[in-house]
């Protein structure tokens, strides 16, 4: 739970789109919200932000003390995060950034706030450079509105295609990073340990959620209203249990990475992600039509 301060800090700043006074009156702030590492909770937390290049930046500086802030470890163990700045609001992916890059970055956010570099010294930590990545897919992918549940769905799953894409994305730079080294020894690492992680994890945490509600939830009324369809309900549910086991393979597989042959961890990424995409467009050519009327959000209950 927030302290009583960090409440009121986010009241204010919610009540006067991002614009706060005392000890942060004219700073740069952002709202962060993220779900507890071991209790699963979300927790809002106001934090000041740089902006390097086209990069959103946040420090766990955590005021120089010996220990990272409580939310930069919820955001490793679900990097899937609520950005609040003046008066938007989005989804994103929070990344640290590694080694080199992360000194570089350090450096930038210390010569816009000298504060950083003084909370550093009085630590023999690391303090952690985040970026906030936006979740959200590339212009004109999936629907630009959503009004029913088919729409909601889409945008899921729209959301779980771009973060593949993503993953695919960083693989190949890291192998071509990789085949760019000349000369002996070890080549030098590019950095994307936890770009990978992070974006491999919140795929895989949020395909995970997404398939246990329509389990629970969507599947179970689609097959009673429709019972010609139950055979096919069951076929999905099946198949989710056959991406569990894909997800599990997926994660194994990025964890080797950095020693893993370029050519037989690009076929077996390729293999993956066809079967997962194949799923997700299964999902939608026998569901979708049939929740297009379902009203998203649902209506309040009757009072």
């Amino acid at each position: 739970m927030p302290t009583s301060f960090n409440q009121s800090v986010i009241e204010e700043f919610r009540a006067n789109a991002g614009k706060v006074g005392g000890p942060f009156e004219g700073g740069d702030l952002l709202l962060l919200t993220t779900t507890g590492a071991k209790s699963g909770e979300r927790t809002t937390a106001p934090l000041g932000y740089v902006r390097v290049d086209d990069l959103l930046l946040v420090v766990g500086s955590n005021l120089g003390s010996p220990r990272h802030p409580a939310w930069y470890h919820n955001l490793l163990a679900h990097p899937a995060v609520g950005v609040e700045i003046g008066g938007e609001e989005f989804e994103a992916i929070a990344v640290p950034a590694e080694g080199a890059r992360r000194d570089r970055l350090f450096r930038r956010v210390a010569e816009a706030v000298p504060g950083y570099a003084d909370y550093q010294e009085r630590t023999t930590r690391i303090l952690p450079v985040v970026a906030l990545e936006r979740s959200e897919p590339a212009p004109g992918e999936g629907p630009r509105e959503v009004t029913s549940l088919a729409d909601k769905i889409l945008e899921i799953h729209t959301w779980l295609r771009h973060q593949l894409r993503h993953v695919r994305a960083e693989t190949d730079a890291h192998f071509a990073a990789r085949a760019a080294h000349q000369g002996p020894g070890e080549p030098p690492a590019p950095g994307l340990g936890l770009q990978i992680r992070q974006h491999c994890l919140a795929f895989c945490q949020t395909l995970e959620f997404h398939h246990t509600s329509e389990d629970g939830h969507v599947f179970p009324v689609v097959a009673h209203h429709h019972p010609h369809l139950r055979e096919a309900m069951d076929r999905i549910q099946e198949e989710h249990r056959t991406v569990a086991r894909i997800q599990d393979d997926l994660v194994a597989l990025l964890a080797d990475v950095g020693t893993a042959d370029p050519e037989h961890f690009r076929a077996e990424l390729a293999r993956m992600s066809k079967e997962l995409l194949a799923h997700l467009d299964y999902e939608e050519g026998i569901v979708l039509p049939l929740l297009a009327d379902i009203p998203w959000p649902p209506a309040p209950p009757a009072s």
